[in-house]
């Protein structure tokens, strides 16, 4: 087993002993600081009558999936998390869903996920600057996942410039060094992306939703080369 794999199970294990208890109070406490997550739904346009797949990494206690559920009435939902217990809230929360929801508990990006359905978005809310390491191979698995056009649709912490609040946040699983965003932007195409502060600049964070371009066929990179040169 490779050091990234071993690593990750071994933050797997612990998220899970700390989601143990948060889930808890996840609802109660998450909206003070959680922000921009409505903002990014309605940031993805999604026609009132869609019957997109959107899958969302790192569901917690399915607040997303809630609202799409709720607005989108022909929407084909998945929800994945690694957190038992955060599940079986969400389980409850979107049971008069049930239908068109599926949550499956697995990690995301170091090993293949089998999904029902191929995306068409795939949403990380509050969730990649959890997986250390492996962040990057779940932008990968996401980008391998869609199809061409496909969108991923991101809302996470960004950067601080107080070193003792990343400190503390890095206690709480939380990197906060502004590292996804260059390799998102290195991935996909730039749909739209905000960067904005919560409470006063303590700390920012970001809305970004891209698009899976289609590959770039060889005759069409040998005629770039050629005019380049």
């Amino acid at each position: 087993m490779d050091t990234i794999q071993s690593s990750a199970l071994e933050q797997g294990a612990a998220l899970k002993g700390y989601y143990k208890w948060h889930a808890k109070v996840y609802q109660l406490t998450r909206w003070t600081f959680l922000f921009g997550r409505r903002r990014i739904i309605h940031a993805l346009e999604i026609p009132m009558f869609s019957e997109l797949t959107v899958l969302e990494v790192g569901c917690g206690t399915g607040y997303n999936l809630n609202i799409l559920s709720r607005f989108y009435p022909n929407l084909q939902l998945i929800g994945l998390d690694l957190s038992p217990d955060m599940l079986n809230i969400a389980s409850q929360k979107l049971s008069r869903y049930s239908r068109r929801t599926l949550l499956l508990e697995s990690a995301y990006g170091l090993r293949p996920v089998r999904l029902p359905k191929r995306p068409d978005v795939i949403l990380f809310s509050y969730c990649l600057t959890m997986i250390n390491p492996g962040w990057k191979e779940a932008i990968q698995h996401a980008y391998a996942d869609l199809p061409t056009g496909g969108r991923i649709a991101v809302v996470d912490f960004h950067g601080s410039p107080f070193s003792w609040f990343r400190k503390w946040m890095r206690f709480n699983h939380v990197r906060m060094e502004e590292h996804l965003l260059p390799y998102l932007k290195e991935n996909f195409e730039l749909q739209r992306l905000d960067i904005l502060k919560a409470y006063a600049g303590l700390w920012t964070f970001f809305i970004y939703i891209g698009k899976k371009k289609a590959p770039e066929s060889a005759d069409n990179a040998t005629s770039q080369n050629l005019t380049e040169g």
